[in-house]
């Protein structure tokens, strides 16, 4: 079982280095997956991400540490388990981020980070319904599409933003993100268009790429210091598979540095407690987690026009399902974000720091069922966290689940950040265009005036949305585990592609970076590969 390349993890960023690591046929490539096939048809559905989210046959369905800030409240994390990955399962929102957030990337020592430098890769990717713009891509394998339908309590929630002076936003990957509007997903014609539909798909048939599924990796395997391959189980059995060039870890926020860490590249102190020998002692692998902390109220609403309405009854479920069957339209098409805005606190900010979300749904928590009565969900996020947290090997044991600790909350700054975001919430639901359809705000209701109560809400609610990043942050200081080329500093033949490199979160959902980060990669994989090859004869 000899390859060219290992990749482990078929979420995102594997799917996207299985497709253009094997385009040319020239490198025999593996990829690794712990999870199944995608087969479930609740992954290609787009609401289907709610049946999605407490299902352990395709999500890790991790729990956090007690979070101090938190009331020590465990915080529950879904992670995709299975081809594709989180977008496999997510909520389908495609949202780049910030121009400066790349820019920051670039400035921190990172060279070749900038948004000029990685626009070519966003735009690589997409394949938008209507591209209208040099921030648009139009021949790209992932499908970018806006929601099939209009609701009018989306267009009540931007004509209130409007109303409070945030302007009109049709494309918040645009040339500013800055405003309210329609969110764009990861789909076309009612399907969902994740990575492993939108580049492992196409790539299957190639006789040099082998794709196996529920292969848990267990171990990096090295010689002289040098990533030569991998163990895994599969079947019952243990396997060893071996990479001529380089093993590619795309395991995920927290699996990658699970993995490193088993493999004897972390912490010192760490490794050794839980007997394992240190190949490379760096502290920062599994530290610096960052995470969009988020934050939901609940209204009333005086019409029954929501998803509450239509899965309340038999006939409201048949006409949702017969309308997707014969049209691909209605509510089986919405996101986990129908409508939002990207928002500022405060004046002295320059640029957007709090995320929106509106959905024409509610529910006391996801995965659980929605609210009998005509309710929709107003929600959001600070952008630009400073609370740090960590990912760490609770034993030497690949299959035990690592110890998640978001540490949210541990700034004044993200504390009133999150406060200022909740009031403007309330503003909106309480401005012109909203107050015919609010019948009453159900949570956190009346109760809640003060600063500090709304900090109390959000200490008792709040939780993540999905967005982790930088537990193998690329970077030059000394906590950075990977360089500018995405490789791990100091272990040849080992580099980590995913989501757990960036310096930091972007403003926005991750889902689209992470994608740009391994269409980038790709390219440095396959440019060092050259480079590397001798010199023909003159």
């Amino acid at each position: 079982m000899d390859y060219d390349y290992i990749i482990v993890g078929a979420g995102s960023a594997g799917c996207v280095l299985a497709n253009r690591l094997t385009a040319d046929g020239q490198h025999r490539v593996l990829l690794l997956e712990a999870g199944p096939r995608d087969t479930n048809p609740w992954i290609h559905i787009p609401l289907g991400y709610g049946k999605l989210f407490a299902t352990p046959s395709v999500n890790w369905m991790y729990q956090s540490e007690p979070e101090a800030e938190l009331n020590n409240r465990r915080v529950f994390t879904p992670r995709g388990k299975v081809l594709g990955g989180c977008s496999s399962i997510n909520g389908l929102v495609h949202v780049r981020g910030q121009a400066e957030d790349f820019d920051t990337w670039a400035a921190q020592g990172n060279a070749g980070w900038s948004f000029r430098e990685v626009l070519p890769y966003f735009l690589r990717s997409e394949n938008r319904v209507r591209a209208e713009s040099e921030f648009q891509g139009r021949e790209g394998p992932l499908s970018i599409s806006e929601l099939p339908d209009k609701h009018p309590l989306c267009d009540a929630f931007i004509e209130a933003a409007g109303a409070l002076g945030i302007a009109r936003n049709d494309d918040f990957n645009g040339a500013k993100q800055e405003g309210a509007g329609y969110y764009h997903t990861t789909s076309r014609k009612g399907r969902r268009a994740s990575c492993a539909v939108a580049y492992l798909r196409p790539a299957l048939g190639r006789t040099n790429l082998d794709v196996r599924t529920e292969a848990l990796t267990t171990r990096i395997r090295f010689h002289g210091g040098h990533a030569v391959g991998v163990e895994y189980r599969m079947g019952g059995s243990m396997h060893i598979a071996s990479a001529r060039r380089e093993v590619i870890v795309s395991a995920g926020t927290f699996n990658s540095p699970q993995l490193l860490q088993l493999s004897g590249i972390g912490p010192r102190a760490l490794l050794e407690r839980h007997g394992i020998a240190v190949l490379r002692d760096i502290p920062g692998v599994g530290g610096g987690l960052q995470d969009h902390f988020y934050v939901r109220t609940v209204w009333k609403c005086t019409q029954p026009i929501t998803i509450n309405d239509a899965m309340a009854s038999l006939f409201g479920r048949l006409g949702m399902g017969l309308r997707y069957a014969l049209m691909r339209r209605g509510p089986l098409t919405v996101s986990a974000g129908y409508a939002g805005a990207f928002v500022r606190s405060n004046a002295r900010v320059t640029r957007p720091d709090v995320q929106l979300y509106f959905i024409n749904f509610s529910t006391d928590r996801m995965g659980t069922g929605l609210h009998p009565f005509s309710a929709f969900t107003a929600s959001m996020s600070p952008l630009r966290p400073q609370s740090r947290g960590s990912v760490r090997i609770r034993s030497a044991d690949p299959a035990e689940a690592p110890a998640i600790h978001y540490n949210y909350l541990n700034t004044p700054d993200d504390q009133r950040t999150v406060v200022a975001g909740l009031q403007l919430v309330r503003r909106i639901m309480s401005t012109a265009p909203m107050r015919p359809y609010v019948l009453a705000e159900h949570a956190p209701g009346s109760r809640v005036q003060s600063e500090a109560q709304w900090l109390d809400y959000a200490r008792e609610v709040g939780g993540t949305v999905y967005h982790p990043t930088s537990t193998c942050r690329m970077g030059q200081d000394p906590l950075a585990v990977v360089d500018a080329r995405l490789r791990v500093r100091g272990v040849p033949g080992l580099r980590v592609v995913d989501a757990s490199v960036m310096p930091g979160v972007v403003s926005g959902n991750t889902n689209a970076a992470t994608v740009m980060v391994a269409e980038k990669g790709a390219d440095m994989i396959l440019g060092d590969a050259r480079a590397a090859q001798p010199a023909r004869a003159a």
